[in-house]
C-alpha cells in the first residue's frame, strides 16, 4: 500500500509559528517523544538528524504494553515535509508523514498515517500493544500530537 492510497488516519492543524520552526519540531526527536500519545522516547540509530535514509527507533507504550520500532526517514525538507517508514520485528508496520503549508501568520500541519502490516500480524499487533482497532486509535492520537504540537508551537 503507498501513500497514493487515502491514509488510514489524518488530521491537520493551523499553527502560528513559521513553518521552519514547526519542521525542527516535528523532527526533533526528543521533542515529538513528548507530544506523541504512545511514543515516551526516540533516538537515531544511523545519522543524526532528518534526512532520507536516516534510521531512529521509537519506544512506544500503552499501559503495561511495550514495544520498539524501527523507522526510517523517507522525506526531509526542511519547512515543508518530514515522513518515514515504520518496521517491527523486520515487518513493515506504517508510513508516517507531516506536510507542512505555509499560511498568513503561520503554516498549517497536516499529520498522516497508512497501516502497512499484513493482515495475519494485524491480531498479533492488537494483543503486543493493547490497541485492537488501530486505525482509530491513530485517528485519536493524531489529533492529540498536533494539538500538543501548536501549544509547544505557539508557547
Amino acid at each position: 500500500m503507498g501513500t497514493s492510497a487515502p491514509a488510514a488516519a489524518s488530521a491537520d492543524v493551523t499553527i502560528a509559528a513559521s513553518p521552519e520552526a514547526v519542521y525542527a519540531l516535528i523532527t526533533d526527536l526528543q521533542t515529538m517523544a513528548t507530544l506523541a500519545e504512545e511514543t515516551h522516547a526516540m533516538e537515531w540509530v544511523t545519522g543524526n538528524a532528518a534526512a532520507p535514509g536516516a534510521v531512529f527507533k521509537g519506544h512506544n507504550r500503552n499501559g503495561s504494553k511495550k514495544w520498539t520500532t524501527k523507522c526510517t526517514v523517507t522525506a526531509a525538507e526542511p519547512g515543508r515535509t518530514f515522513a518515514f517508514d515504520v518496521k517491527s520485528t523486520g515487518l513493515p508496520i506504517a508510513h508516517w508523514r507531516y506536510d507542512i503549508t505555509a499560511t498568513d501568520g503561520g503554516c498549517t500541519v497536516t499529520e498522516q498515517t497508512w497501516d502497512r502490516r499484513p493482515g495475519w500480524f494485524k491480531p498479533l499487533a492488537g494483543l503486543a500493544t493493547g490497541v485492537s482497532n488501530r486505525d482509530t486509535a491513530n485517528a485519536e492520537h493524531i489529533k492529540v500530537t498536533l494539538a500538543r504540537l501548536k501549544a509547544k508551537a505557539e508557547g
